[in-house]
């Protein structure tokens, strides 16, 4: 027996736990809040992409910003025509950020695991996206 073992510290505040999902979320809200009132479909407010305009291939974040303000104005359509991968990262980061909250309210870690073969699949599917909308019968895809 350990005579010197203290008890446990109590759990902090659910306010205190829940401070950090808040405050990426006020962070990306901030940022969406901007691109919805900064077009950029206006020539001038953002850079080009430095590889659209040094090879005039799209990368996978292309029309990543026109997206944004698509979805900030509820054009889900118009999103997804200008970086549908970039709708899913947007839904994907709801579903995320959700599922963290509410594991962090209850005072339990969240711990996203993503091994070797995930990690690989995601890189090919981010490679595919890119090669497929740089191709003829990608134009789809095309921002």
């Amino acid at each position: 027996m350990n005579v010197s073992s203290r008890p446990a510290a109590p759990p902090a505040p659910v306010r205190r736990r829940i401070a950090v999902p808040v405050g990426l979320l006020a962070a990306v809200s901030g940022a969406f809040g901007y691109v919805g009132t900064v077009d950029p479909n206006e020539p001038g407010h953002y850079p080009v992409c430095p590889l659209y305009q040094l090879t005039g291939l799209y990368c996978p974040g292309c029309g990543g910003l026109r997206s944004a303000h698509a979805f900030v104005h509820g054009d889900l359509l118009g999103a997804l025509r200008d970086n549908a991968l970039g709708v899913l990262a947007y839904l994907g980061f709801g579903v995320l950020w959700t599922f963290w909250v509410a594991r962090a309210a209850r005072g339990r870690p969240v711990r996203i695991g993503l091994g070797t073969a995930q990690l690989w699949a995601l890189g090919a599917a981010l490679l595919v996206f890119t090669v497929v909308r740089n191709l003829p019968f990608g134009g789809w895809l095309h921002p």
